[in-house]
């Protein structure tokens, strides 16, 4: 049986912490956009490579199509949508509403959404605030919103498998769209450091790896805005800034699209623990988000409110000229893919036994609670961090091994990150994947070998990205969406349970009556040892 024990000594573990994450590649430097629109008719895009730049004309595209959005008056009327319910289903009175859990659904979260406290929420089955309400729990609400107040519209069109990066969209090829689209994107280039000169297709694939999102909405959002996929920017602010963020950070294709992730993100994830209830759109103006919404909608939502009138949000929302009408003219019916993929969190969904990610005997300190499983403190709050004894502060080279937290296959190994995947299928969009990043080069796994709970990953470093210190960075997906370290099935290693702090990076691990606190400095409260009694 295996067991950890906090050790207080004082150690040298100074600054052993993410300072943001950064590239599956590499970390890139700013941007540098190519394939911008000249005073020429016909702009032109430099490929690099040779003596002298290839300059090649810009392709003939189709006209973008155009939507007259239909004007919405009095669609913010809060109505919740009808549930299906078995014949012996209890009947809402005035005072009560009738909610049927979603997929992802954490009953806390619903109590905020609905304006109540958890224990007010009743159901003909048992229900916890412990894990995920079963799909289809039929959840009687005492009926306590604001009726003063306006609500966005209850119709949900984006499922959240559409958002994250789910099997939905699996053998979705992204360079093969967008080069039949025959958009500017198709020629565009963009130097990112690491990767060099680097195509649109390829960005979009690196940002839908390296934040876990759906690619098809990336692509949807940049076309909806911009007209960069199947048509041509009208001008050149919708070239540097194609979602709209004007903010020299945030100049150029890559820099916008990671800025629409974490708006994205900031609704999806907000939605999911409850800490998003309104809207603030560019006019100042508020809505209160619909109890009854689902976090893939919340995402879309959120993105659009940020450079938006409410009037003009309300135009996009339109199911059948707006922004959703649009999703389905390029991609589909996301609604079908949804259902062929089924409840994204199964009933009675728990995480599986994790261990420690470092080897029985050894002294580590905690050194990051919470904190933004990819990005600058953005949500999700997936990841932890942990680091190793060393004599000297920063970042050094250590012998000391990061350890598999649980058993699977590796899928990447490159750069810094090593992503396994439990399931064993090849993918990272189905089942759990355990992604350990600052993790060196010298004697990392290789790709495709199975690794056992507790077999050896590499050395942790400041590899792969940004750290003030050497240690590894360990975040938790399912079915491509990122499980926030402490929330409804909180991350638990060994027996300790992570508990969030007051901010990013605090918090601490939690196993009965012992307690090791989070120190980006590693001070004797952040360590903690792995023992092994098997023997």
């Amino acid at each position: 049986m295996k067991k950890s024990i906090v050790l207080l000594t004082v150690f040298s573990f100074l600054l052993s912490a993410c300072i943001g994450n950064t590239s599956l590649w590499g970390q890139y430097l700013t941007p540098t956009p190519f394939g911008w629109v000249t005073d020429t008719p016909v702009p032109e895009v430099y490929y690099g490579g040779g003596s002298a730049p290839d300059l090649l004309p810009y392709p003939t595209v189709t006209p973008f199509p155009t939507f007259t959005p239909t004007p919405l008056a009095n669609f913010i009327t809060r109505e919740v949508p009808t549930q299906p319910t078995a014949e012996t289903a209890p009947t809402a009175s005035s005072e009560t509403i009738l909610y049927y859990a979603q997929s992802g659904d954490w009953l806390p979260a619903v109590a905020r959404r609905f304006e109540v406290s958890a224990n007010e929420i009743k159901s003909p089955k048992t229900i916890s605030e412990e894990g995920f309400l079963d799909p289809g729990t039929l959840l009687i609400i005492p009926d306590r919103l604001d009726k003063t107040i306006q609500y966005t519209p209850a119709l949900r069109f984006m499922p959240d498998s559409e958002v994250v990066f789910s099997a939905t969209s699996a053998g979705f090829d992204i360079e093969a769209y967008t080069q039949n689209a025959g958009g500017y994107l198709a020629n565009y280039r963009e130097w990112l450091g690491t990767t060099a000169w680097t195509s649109g297709a390829k960005e979009i694939e690196r940002l839908a790896h390296e934040n876990s999102v759906n690619p098809r909405l990336l692509l949807a959002l940049l076309d909806y805005e911009a007209r960069w996929v199947r048509g041509r920017p009208e001008n050149q602010f919708r070239i540097d800034y194609p979602l709209g963020q004007e903010d020299y950070r945030h100049k150029g294709l890559f820099a916008q699209l990671t800025w629409g992730i974490s708006q994205l993100y900031a609704g999806y994830y907000g939605w999911r623990n409850g800490s998003l209830t309104y809207l603030t759109f560019q006019d100042g103006v508020s809505l209160r988000l619909d109890p009854t919404l689902n976090a893939g909608t919340v995402a879309v939502m959120t993105l659009f409110s940020r450079h938006h009138t409410l009037n003009e949000w309300l135009r996009i929302m339109d199911v059948n000229s707006g922004f959703p009408a649009f999703y389905r003219d390029m991609f589909g019916d996301p609604a079908a893919r949804a259902d062929a993929l089924g409840n994204f969190f199964p009933p009675g969904f728990q995480q599986p036994a994790f261990s420690l990610p470092f080897e029985p005997g050894a002294t580590w300190a905690y050194t990051g609670g919470p904190h933004s499983a990819w990005g600058i403190n953005s949500d999700p709050l997936a990841a932890v961090d942990f680091a190793p004894r060393n004599e000297k502060p920063g970042c050094f080279v250590t012998d000391q091994w990061v350890t598999a937290i649980a058993p699977g296959l590796v899928i990447r190994s490159t750069n810094g990150v090593v992503m396994v995947d439990m399931d064993g299928d090849g993918s990272e969009q189905t089942g759990w994947n355990i992604m350990y990043l600052h993790i060196a080069n010298r004697n990392r796994v290789a790709l495709g070998q199975w690794v056992d709970q507790g077999d050896l990953i590499g050395h942790p470093s400041c590899e792969g990205g940004m750290a003030t210190g050497t240690h590894v960075h360990i975040a938790r997906k399912y079915n491509g969406e990122w499980m926030p370290a402490d929330g409804p099935i909180p991350f638990v290693l060994d027996g300790w349970r992570v508990v969030a702090g007051s901010q990013p990076y605090l918090g601490k691990l939690i196993n009965g009556d012992k307690a090791v606190i989070a120190d980006v400095y590693g001070q004797s409260w952040s360590l903690i040892t792995r023992e092994d009694n098997d023997n």
